[in-house]
């Protein structure tokens, strides 16, 4: 018996809202990444892009543990000349709420034509609304995070 391999026609897609509220960015990227990739579907294949979207809302209410909020730096290149530019991840969550886990999630994700569009299925929203109702999308359910957890 071979092995299966799902044909295109046989991808449906599937459309996920999750709610980051008190979540730690490291747990929920992964989760998130890996329902991405389509990772939790039995008809798993790493060579194809699995039709899952995700929409997470309240990204500003995200968790960094420890004392990332102060110290970690994210870092980027603009291609110039001395373009190297840092910022700090206080800095950045109080500019751009969501980027911190953008860039978390984008980072878990394949560096290829696939991860590319795999990154255009994710949809992140500051605030509890987001503006894909019509696409019925379902909860994904995470283990909340318990008080003291660090």
């Amino acid at each position: 018996m071979g092995t299966y391999s799902p044909k295109p026609g046989e991808i449906a897609e599937k459309w996920y809202v999750v709610d980051a509220e008190g979540q730690i960015v490291g747990r929920l990227a992964a989760r998130i990444a890996a329902v991405l990739r389509g990772k939790h579907l039995p008809t798993f294949a790493p060579h194809w892009n699995m039709g899952t979207h995700v929409i997470v809302v309240n990204a500003e209410k995200t968790v960094l543990t420890g004392r990332k909020m102060r110290e970690k730096t994210y870092v980027h290149h603009t291609g110039w000349p001395h373009g190297l530019k840092s910022v700090k991840a206080r800095t950045l969550h109080e500019k751009k709420p969501g980027e911190i886990l953008r860039q978390a999630i984008w980072g878990m994700l394949p560096k290829n034509r696939l991860g590319r569009a795999m990154r255009k299925r994710l949809r992140i929203f500051v605030g509890p609304t987001h503006t894909h109702a019509a696409q019925n999308p379902e909860p994904l359910v995470l283990r909340p995070r318990k008080a003291g957890e660090e």
